[in-house]
């Protein structure tokens, strides 16, 4: 069952492979998620301090009735924290928001403010200043783990190159129809793990009608079929609900698509359009 499985980060820390994603859900709402997804054998929690719901998610943690060091929490550093000092008084401020001692994994949200994402400046300075405040952070024991997020080669280059610790996740867009194997690749072959937001794409993808026929010729849904695609890629999905019955169906993907049907998805034309979703940076065709 994948809710049992894990990858090993480069610093030997275990990571579940499979993660729920709260983005979205309300802070009032999300301690309840949590505790369904843990009933469900979920141990893995994604939040943000850009969510909102760094407070509701560390309460559902606390209450969840499962040990602490049984529990994978990840959250992120604001992507405007481009700063030391701001970055190191936004950890401690997780850490005191979510109720909780440590956190196993923080990562920058992105190189670049979301007002400037994708433009020119890539905030190198302001990355690496960040990252000085999370490794402290890491080597003092308040994280178990860091690593960044929507970064690409010459982001992920200025952390390897000028930090003491490497990145040990970079977390990005990657579904069928959008796939960024250039930046997988060299992301993995510098030890850092991939993980997979959105895992299961939004708006056009689902009313595409090969999508749907593969989904049906393996008896699974699309979201199923998307999770699927992610793990047999080696990434780590991060699929977002609040709702239980989607967390089952998510995490009920211990099937295997064939060789010949993953070279399809991946060969699949790049989607252009996520609904609702589309005014959002990460969406807008930038990445």
């Amino acid at each position: 069952m994948i809710l049992q499985d894990s990858y090993t980060l480069s610093n030997g820390v275990e990571i579940p492979k499979l993660g729920l994603g709260t983005w979205m859900i309300d802070d009032d709402k999300v301690a309840d998620a949590v505790k369904a997804a843990v009933k469900l054998g979920y141990r893995h929690i994604d939040t943000a301090q850009a969510y909102g719901n760094e407070r509701g998610v560390g309460e559902g943690i606390r209450d969840c009735g499962i040990a602490r060091d049984e529990l994978f929490v990840t959250t992120k550093l604001d992507a405007g924290i481009k700063s030391y000092d701001e970055a190191k008084a936004a950890i401690d401020g997780s850490l005191a928001l979510m109720g909780l001692d440590y956190v196993d994994l923080m990562i920058i949200h992105s190189p670049q403010p979301w007002q400037d994402f994708a433009g020119e400046d890539r905030f190198f300075e302001g990355n690496r200043a960040a990252w000085k405040a999370l490794e402290e952070a890491y080597e003092a024991g308040k994280l178990r783990a860091i690593g960044v997020s929507n970064f690409q080669k010459e982001d992920l280059d200025n952390l390897i190159d000028n930090g003491t610790v490497k990145p040990m996740i970079n977390q990005i867009l990657a579904h069928i129809s959008n796939t960024p194997f250039a930046l997988i690749e060299y992301t993995e072959s510098q030890g850092i793990l991939v993980e997979a937001y959105s895992p299961v794409g939004h708006g056009e993808l689902f009313k595409n009608a090969d999508v749907a026929a593969m989904a049906e010729k393996y008896g699974v849904s699309i979201p199923q079929l998307g999770i699927r695609y992610c793990l047999q890629l080696g990434l780590l999905p991060l699929p977002k609900t609040g709702n239980p019955a989607h967390m089952e169906n998510n995490a009920a993907v211990d099937f295997e698509i064939s060789a010949d049907d993953m070279e399809t998805l991946k060969s699949m034309e790049k989607i252009k359009d996520y609904g609702e979703y589309s005014f959002f940076p990460v969406y807008g065709g930038k990445m």
